[in-house]
């Protein structure tokens, strides 16, 4: 029988299926349990166990966050804690973050959270930050807002249809993975924005021959170009560091790898540009 409260974590459970274009046939396989369970789950006739909702979670690849969320919809207490950066708990973790950033310097780097926020960067990152007005770091830098708003590295960027669509494209996959309002109104929010005025009408042509889409910039020091990867932390078993990871940018040639390494040793390095803090 239905309730207001059972069906709920069915529901939930069939949408994160959808999700992963699994047929119940499917789930069922992976998770080790029957259709017809799985189908009076779904449908709210019968109340899974939280061995199974957790099992269910880990075969669609659900977020711990949205893990937890499960759980409370199907009566359980969460299994998954959600502890702030800034606390004692966390103190390995940001020294282990801190190590990573400063380690990559003469090159950019910035640790993010699951919607792009800014949590912490190396001295090398304000080569970048420094080409936005303050509007879009005072109250927290976005790494979508930082690429796509017109005012930011959007003014700055010689390939920027190329890195809007690749960007876009990175949102709305995380987007569609997660159903996420708040990734769904970053994605709206970005994806509206004009293009900057005198865009390079050339720009827009993904090299065939190239690996990665670069970000192209103009800087104070001369044109840079970049590539980025990302990186997590290893079987988090906390929703914060669950959602953490770090972008590293990279010299796409010998010319900006060298401007990164005078700025370093410069006077003054980096336009005077210098560590943010987690706490």
């Amino acid at each position: 029988m239905e309730t207001d409260d059972l069906p709920r974590v069915g529901l939930l459970l069939r949408d994160w299926r959808q999700r992963r274009k699994l047929s119940q046939l499917d789930l069922a396989l992976k998770a080790d349990t029957s259709t017809r369970h799985l189908s009076c789950v779904e449908t709210g006739r019968a109340r899974p166990s939280r061995e199974m909702v957790l099992r269910l979670a880990e075969h669609l690849d659900v977020p711990l966050r949205d893990r937890n969320g499960l759980l409370l919809a199907a009566g359980y207490a969460p299994a998954y804690r959600e502890t702030p950066l800034g606390s004692d708990r966390m103190t390995m973790a940001r020294s282990a973050l801190k190590t990573m950033l400063a380690g990559h310097d003469p090159y950019p780097a910035a640790a993010i959270d699951r919607i792009w926020n800014v949590v912490d960067c190396n001295r090398a990152m304000s080569v970048l930050l420094n080409l936005v007005p303050p509007h879009l770091t005072d109250s927290g830098a976005n790494v979508m807002r930082l690429i796509l708003h017109p005012d930011g590295l959007a003014s700055q960027c010689l390939n920027f249809a190329d890195v809007r669509a690749h960007a876009l494209g990175r949102l709305l996959h995380q987007v569609n993975a997660t159903g996420h309002s708040d990734l769904r109104e970053l994605y709206d929010e970005v994806s509206a924005y004009p293009a900057p005025p005198n865009l390079d009408a050339a720009s827009g042509s993904v090299d065939p021959m190239g690996i990665v889409v670069p970000l192209r910039v103009r800087t104070p020091h001369g044109e840079m170009s970049f590539f980025s990867m990302i990186a997590t932390f290893g079987a988090p078993a906390d929703v914060t560091l669950s959602e953490l990871a770090v972008e590293a940018f990279f010299p796409m040639d010998e010319e900006t790898d060298r401007l990164l390494r005078h700025l370093a040793t410069a006077s003054g390095p980096y336009g005077g540009g210098s560590e943010r803090n987690l706490s």
